[in-house]
Protein backbone atom coordinates (compact mmCIF):
# COMPACT_ATOMS: atom_id res chain seq x y z
CA UNK A 1 0.00 0.00 0.00
CA UNK A 2 1.03 3.47 -0.40
CA UNK A 3 1.79 5.41 2.76
CA UNK A 4 3.26 8.75 3.70
CA UNK A 5 6.23 8.15 5.64
CA UNK A 6 7.82 10.96 8.86
CA UNK A 7 11.37 9.15 9.56
CA UNK A 8 11.93 11.52 12.20
CA UNK A 9 12.22 15.14 13.70
CA UNK A 10 12.39 17.53 10.78
CA UNK A 11 12.28 15.59 8.28
CA UNK A 12 9.92 15.83 5.26
CA UNK A 13 6.55 13.57 4.62
CA UNK A 14 7.77 11.27 2.05
CA UNK A 15 5.53 8.72 0.10
CA UNK A 16 6.47 4.86 0.24
CA UNK A 17 4.94 1.51 -0.03
CA UNK A 18 4.59 -0.14 2.85
CA UNK A 19 2.80 -3.77 3.48
CA UNK A 20 -1.07 -3.30 3.83
CA UNK A 21 -1.86 -4.06 7.82
CA UNK A 22 -3.42 -7.15 8.88
CA UNK A 23 -6.58 -6.62 11.55
CA UNK A 24 -6.08 -8.49 14.66
CA UNK A 25 -8.69 -9.82 17.32
CA UNK A 26 -11.49 -7.32 17.77
CA UNK A 27 -9.64 -5.21 14.69
CA UNK A 28 -10.99 -3.74 11.63
CA UNK A 29 -9.02 -2.75 8.77
CA UNK A 30 -10.02 0.51 6.40
CA UNK A 31 -9.52 1.36 3.11
CA UNK A 32 -8.93 5.07 3.37
CA UNK A 33 -10.82 7.52 1.13
CA UNK A 34 -9.86 10.69 2.67
CA UNK A 35 -7.88 12.02 5.47
CA UNK A 36 -8.00 15.48 7.60
CA UNK A 37 -4.39 17.12 8.33
CA UNK A 38 -4.17 19.05 12.45
CA UNK A 39 -1.88 21.06 13.65
CA UNK A 40 -1.31 18.10 15.65
CA UNK A 41 0.88 16.44 12.56
CA UNK A 42 3.22 19.67 12.06
CA UNK A 43 3.72 19.57 16.00
CA UNK A 44 4.86 16.05 15.52
CA UNK A 45 7.19 16.70 12.94
CA UNK A 46 8.65 19.66 14.61
CA UNK A 47 9.20 17.21 17.69
CA UNK A 48 6.54 19.57 19.72
CA UNK A 49 4.57 16.53 20.72
CA UNK A 50 4.34 14.53 24.22
CA UNK A 51 4.93 11.51 22.19
CA UNK A 52 7.91 11.21 20.61
CA UNK A 53 7.96 7.33 18.45
CA UNK A 54 10.03 8.25 14.81
CA UNK A 55 9.74 6.72 12.35
CA UNK A 56 5.44 7.10 12.22
CA UNK A 57 2.87 7.46 9.66
CA UNK A 58 0.71 10.06 10.72
CA UNK A 59 -3.04 10.74 10.21
CA UNK A 60 -5.70 11.17 12.70
CA UNK A 61 -8.72 11.69 10.80
CA UNK A 62 -9.83 9.36 8.48
CA UNK A 63 -13.02 7.92 6.46
CA UNK A 64 -13.19 5.10 4.14
CA UNK A 65 -14.24 1.80 3.75
CA UNK A 66 -14.08 -1.66 6.06
CA UNK A 67 -12.11 -4.31 4.17
CA UNK A 68 -11.53 -6.95 6.81
CA UNK A 69 -12.44 -7.55 10.16
CA UNK A 70 -10.77 -9.71 12.67
CA UNK A 71 -11.72 -12.36 15.28
CA UNK A 72 -14.38 -11.63 17.32
CA UNK A 73 -15.73 -8.85 15.03
CA UNK A 74 -19.23 -8.72 13.06
CA UNK A 75 -18.66 -9.60 9.61
CA UNK A 76 -21.33 -7.11 8.22
CA UNK A 77 -18.81 -4.16 9.13
CA UNK A 78 -16.99 -5.52 5.78
CA UNK A 79 -18.16 -3.22 2.89
CA UNK A 80 -19.53 -0.08 5.17
CA UNK A 81 -18.41 3.24 5.01
CA UNK A 82 -16.66 4.27 7.87
CA UNK A 83 -15.92 7.12 10.21
CA UNK A 84 -13.30 6.98 12.67
CA UNK A 85 -13.30 7.68 16.09
CA UNK A 86 -9.33 8.39 17.06
CA UNK A 87 -9.46 7.71 20.58
CA UNK A 88 -8.33 5.13 22.86
CA UNK A 89 -7.95 4.29 26.53
CA UNK A 90 -9.14 7.07 27.72
CA UNK A 91 -10.11 5.53 30.75
CA UNK A 92 -12.72 5.17 33.46
CA UNK A 93 -12.73 8.98 34.52
CA UNK A 94 -14.87 10.83 31.94
CA UNK A 95 -13.91 14.17 33.50
CA UNK A 96 -10.37 13.61 32.31
CA UNK A 97 -8.34 11.07 29.96
CA UNK A 98 -5.94 8.54 31.66
CA UNK A 99 -2.02 8.70 31.17
CA UNK A 100 -2.54 5.44 28.61
CA UNK A 101 -4.80 7.86 26.19
CA UNK A 102 -4.08 7.63 22.18
CA UNK A 103 -4.95 9.71 19.57
CA UNK A 104 -4.95 7.59 15.93
CA UNK A 105 -1.36 8.83 14.07
CA UNK A 106 0.99 8.28 16.91
CA UNK A 107 2.27 5.62 18.24
CA UNK A 108 -0.40 4.19 15.92
CA UNK A 109 0.16 3.94 12.34
CA UNK A 110 -2.54 6.70 11.14
CA UNK A 111 -4.54 7.57 8.03
CA UNK A 112 -2.67 8.54 6.00
CA UNK A 113 -2.12 5.27 4.48
CA UNK A 114 -4.29 3.81 1.88
CA UNK A 115 -5.28 1.47 4.26
CA UNK A 116 -5.25 1.81 8.40
CA UNK A 117 -6.33 -0.80 11.28
CA UNK A 118 -8.22 0.40 14.11
CA UNK A 119 -10.66 -0.74 16.57
CA UNK A 120 -13.70 -2.22 15.52
CA UNK A 121 -15.73 -0.21 18.36
CA UNK A 122 -14.35 2.97 17.11
CA UNK A 123 -16.34 2.70 13.75
CA UNK A 124 -18.81 4.96 13.35
CA UNK A 125 -21.14 4.69 10.28
CA UNK A 126 -20.65 7.51 7.73
CA UNK A 127 -23.53 9.78 7.44
CA UNK A 128 -25.02 9.91 3.98
CA UNK A 129 -25.34 13.53 3.65
CA UNK A 130 -21.42 14.00 3.63
CA UNK A 131 -18.98 12.88 1.35
CA UNK A 132 -15.62 11.10 2.14
CA UNK A 133 -13.55 14.43 2.42
CA UNK A 134 -16.54 16.14 4.56
CA UNK A 135 -16.85 13.03 6.51
CA UNK A 136 -12.42 13.07 6.86
CA UNK A 137 -12.62 16.40 8.05
CA UNK A 138 -14.96 15.65 11.20
CA UNK A 139 -13.18 13.20 13.79
CA UNK A 140 -10.64 15.64 15.79
CA UNK A 141 -11.86 18.96 15.43
CA UNK A 142 -15.43 17.31 15.75
CA UNK A 143 -15.18 15.65 19.05
CA UNK A 144 -13.01 19.00 20.25
CA UNK A 145 -15.63 21.71 19.25
CA UNK A 146 -18.06 19.27 20.48
CA UNK A 147 -16.91 18.35 23.96
CA UNK A 148 -15.71 21.53 24.66
CA UNK A 149 -19.09 23.33 23.53
CA UNK A 150 -21.64 20.77 24.89
CA UNK A 151 -20.04 18.40 27.50
CA UNK A 152 -17.63 20.80 29.20
CA UNK A 153 -20.27 24.38 28.60
CA UNK A 154 -23.39 22.73 28.57
CA UNK A 155 -24.22 25.24 25.67
CA UNK A 156 -27.87 25.66 25.37
CA UNK A 157 -30.31 27.25 22.97
CA UNK A 158 -31.02 30.75 23.13
CA UNK A 159 -27.73 31.12 24.49
CA UNK A 160 -25.10 33.99 22.76
CA UNK A 161 -21.21 32.28 21.85
CA UNK A 162 -18.39 33.10 21.28
CA UNK A 163 -15.99 31.36 18.99
CA UNK A 164 -12.50 32.98 18.43
CA UNK A 165 -9.97 32.62 15.46
CA UNK A 166 -12.79 31.40 12.70
CA UNK A 167 -11.10 29.79 9.84
CA UNK A 168 -9.84 26.92 11.85
CA UNK A 169 -11.33 23.25 11.75
CA UNK A 170 -12.51 23.46 15.28
CA UNK A 171 -13.86 27.08 15.53
CA UNK A 172 -15.65 26.80 12.48
CA UNK A 173 -17.39 23.19 13.88
CA UNK A 174 -17.97 25.21 17.16
CA UNK A 175 -19.71 27.61 15.03
CA UNK A 176 -22.03 25.34 12.93
CA UNK A 177 -22.84 23.14 16.06
CA UNK A 178 -23.88 26.30 18.29
CA UNK A 179 -25.65 28.06 14.89
CA UNK A 180 -27.37 24.19 14.69
CA UNK A 181 -28.18 23.87 18.61
CA UNK A 182 -29.94 27.41 18.36
CA UNK A 183 -27.72 30.00 19.97
CA UNK A 184 -26.49 33.40 18.51
CA UNK A 185 -23.19 32.96 17.33
CA UNK A 186 -20.11 35.38 17.04
CA UNK A 187 -16.93 34.62 15.65
CA UNK A 188 -13.21 36.66 16.16
CA UNK A 189 -10.89 36.11 13.46
CA UNK A 190 -7.93 38.21 12.25
CA UNK A 191 -9.49 38.14 8.92
CA UNK A 192 -12.45 40.60 7.85
CA UNK A 193 -13.43 37.85 4.78
CA UNK A 194 -13.20 34.72 7.35
CA UNK A 195 -15.31 36.62 9.73
CA UNK A 196 -18.08 37.17 6.18
CA UNK A 197 -17.49 33.51 5.58
CA UNK A 198 -18.47 32.56 9.65
CA UNK A 199 -21.54 34.82 8.86
CA UNK A 200 -22.67 32.66 5.94
CA UNK A 201 -22.19 29.69 7.90
CA UNK A 202 -25.18 30.94 10.26
CA UNK A 203 -23.18 33.47 12.36
CA UNK A 204 -24.70 36.68 13.41
CA UNK A 205 -21.47 39.05 13.30
CA UNK A 206 -17.80 39.16 14.71
CA UNK A 207 -14.70 41.50 15.43
CA UNK A 208 -11.26 41.54 13.90
CA UNK A 209 -9.21 41.04 16.95
CA UNK A 210 -6.22 42.79 15.31
CA UNK A 211 -7.98 45.99 15.97
CA UNK A 212 -7.43 48.15 18.88
CA UNK A 213 -9.84 47.59 21.20
CA UNK A 214 -11.82 44.87 19.95
CA UNK A 215 -12.89 43.48 23.27
CA UNK A 216 -14.81 47.05 23.87
CA UNK A 217 -16.09 47.27 20.41
CA UNK A 218 -17.41 43.54 20.18
CA UNK A 219 -19.23 44.17 23.79
CA UNK A 220 -21.00 47.36 22.28
CA UNK A 221 -22.11 45.10 19.46
CA UNK A 222 -23.23 41.78 21.06
CA UNK A 223 -23.25 42.65 24.44
CA UNK A 224 -21.66 39.69 27.00
CA UNK A 225 -21.85 36.17 26.15
CA UNK A 226 -23.27 32.83 27.93
CA UNK A 227 -20.11 30.68 26.52
CA UNK A 228 -16.85 31.24 24.57
CA UNK A 229 -15.07 28.43 22.62
CA UNK A 230 -11.43 29.46 22.53
CA UNK A 231 -8.36 27.90 20.78
CA UNK A 232 -5.51 30.84 21.08
CA UNK A 233 -5.23 31.59 24.55
CA UNK A 234 -2.66 34.78 24.87
CA UNK A 235 -3.68 38.55 25.89
CA UNK A 236 -6.65 37.69 24.79
CA UNK A 237 -8.34 35.74 26.76
CA UNK A 238 -8.48 38.45 29.24
CA UNK A 239 -11.38 40.20 26.67
CA UNK A 240 -12.90 36.89 27.10
CA UNK A 241 -13.21 37.10 31.09
CA UNK A 242 -14.58 40.76 30.27
CA UNK A 243 -16.65 39.78 28.26
CA UNK A 244 -18.53 36.83 29.67
CA UNK A 245 -22.12 37.28 31.46
CA UNK A 246 -22.77 36.39 35.26
CA UNK A 247 -22.59 32.72 34.96
CA UNK A 248 -20.60 32.30 31.49
CA UNK A 249 -18.15 29.17 30.43
CA UNK A 250 -15.38 29.74 28.50
CA UNK A 251 -14.27 26.61 27.39
CA UNK A 252 -10.22 26.56 26.11
CA UNK A 253 -8.71 23.71 24.01
CA UNK A 254 -5.66 25.36 22.81
CA UNK A 255 -3.03 28.25 23.13
CA UNK A 256 -1.80 28.80 19.93
CA UNK A 257 -0.92 32.88 20.85
CA UNK A 258 0.82 31.22 24.62
CA UNK A 259 0.65 32.25 28.04
CA UNK A 260 -2.43 33.88 29.45
CA UNK A 261 -2.33 37.23 30.28
CA UNK A 262 -3.31 39.20 33.24
CA UNK A 263 -6.70 38.48 34.51
CA UNK A 264 -8.70 40.25 37.61
CA UNK A 265 -9.56 37.80 39.71
CA UNK A 266 -12.80 39.02 40.71
CA UNK A 267 -14.38 39.42 37.49
CA UNK A 268 -13.98 35.31 37.85
CA UNK A 269 -15.34 34.79 41.16
CA UNK A 270 -17.93 37.93 41.12
CA UNK A 271 -19.80 37.15 37.81
CA UNK A 272 -19.11 33.46 38.83
CA UNK A 273 -17.38 32.19 35.90
CA UNK A 274 -16.43 28.54 35.15
CA UNK A 275 -13.04 27.98 32.86
CA UNK A 276 -12.90 24.61 31.42
CA UNK A 277 -9.79 23.32 29.88
CA UNK A 278 -10.54 20.18 26.97
CA UNK A 279 -8.85 18.63 24.68
CA UNK A 280 -10.61 15.81 22.23
CA UNK A 281 -13.16 13.49 23.91
CA UNK A 282 -14.46 10.13 25.37
CA UNK A 283 -15.68 7.95 22.78
CA UNK A 284 -19.10 8.58 24.31
CA UNK A 285 -18.39 11.75 23.69
CA UNK A 286 -17.38 11.30 19.63
CA UNK A 287 -20.91 9.05 19.72
CA UNK A 288 -22.74 12.10 20.55
CA UNK A 289 -21.54 14.11 18.38
CA UNK A 290 -22.14 11.76 15.42
CA UNK A 291 -25.43 11.82 16.62
CA UNK A 292 -25.93 15.59 16.26
CA UNK A 293 -24.11 16.05 13.13
CA UNK A 294 -26.40 13.43 11.54
CA UNK A 295 -29.43 14.54 12.63
CA UNK A 296 -28.78 18.40 12.18
CA UNK A 297 -27.13 17.38 8.88
CA UNK A 298 -24.03 19.38 10.12
CA UNK A 299 -21.56 19.75 6.99
CA UNK A 300 -17.63 19.99 7.77
CA UNK A 301 -16.26 22.72 5.80
CA UNK A 302 -13.54 21.51 3.33
CA UNK A 303 -10.95 24.28 2.29
CA UNK A 304 -8.75 22.52 -0.15
CA UNK A 305 -8.02 18.67 -1.32
CA UNK A 306 -4.63 17.40 -2.26
CA UNK A 307 -3.72 14.07 -3.16
CA UNK A 308 -1.76 11.94 -0.85
CA UNK A 309 1.79 11.87 -2.55
CA UNK A 310 1.30 16.12 -1.63
CA UNK A 311 0.86 15.68 2.17
CA UNK A 312 4.52 17.65 2.39
CA UNK A 313 2.86 20.72 0.43
CA UNK A 314 -0.76 20.40 2.77
CA UNK A 315 1.29 20.80 5.70
CA UNK A 316 2.86 23.72 4.63
CA UNK A 317 -0.12 24.80 3.43
CA UNK A 318 -1.65 24.62 6.83
CA UNK A 319 1.14 25.78 8.71
CA UNK A 320 1.04 28.93 6.80
CA UNK A 321 -2.94 29.53 8.40
CA UNK A 322 -4.47 30.65 5.49
CA UNK A 323 -7.40 28.14 5.34
CA UNK A 324 -11.13 28.04 6.18
CA UNK A 325 -11.67 25.50 7.38
CA UNK A 326 -9.96 21.66 7.01
CA UNK A 327 -7.32 20.25 4.83
CA UNK A 328 -7.62 17.47 3.37
CA UNK A 329 -6.18 14.49 1.31
CA UNK A 330 -7.48 12.26 -1.18
CA UNK A 331 -5.95 8.98 -0.27
CA UNK A 332 -7.46 5.90 -2.42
Amino acid sequence: MRAIYLENINSPFVLIEKEKPTPGPGEALVQVKAAALNHRDVWIQYGRYFTKEYPAILGSDGAGVVTEVGEGVDASWIGQEVVLDPSTDWGDNPRAHSKEYKVLGMPQDGTFAEYVKVLASNLHRKPEHLSFEEAAALPLAGVTAFRAMFTKCGLQAGERVLVTGAGGGVALLAVQFAVAAGAEVWVTSGSDEKIEKAKALGATGGINYKQENWGKELKVKAGGFDVSIDGAAGEGFVQLVKLANPGGRIGIYGGTTGMIGQINPAEVFWKQLAIHGSTMGTNEDFRLMMEFVREKQVKPVVDIVFPLEETEQAMRYMEAGKQFGKIVVKVS
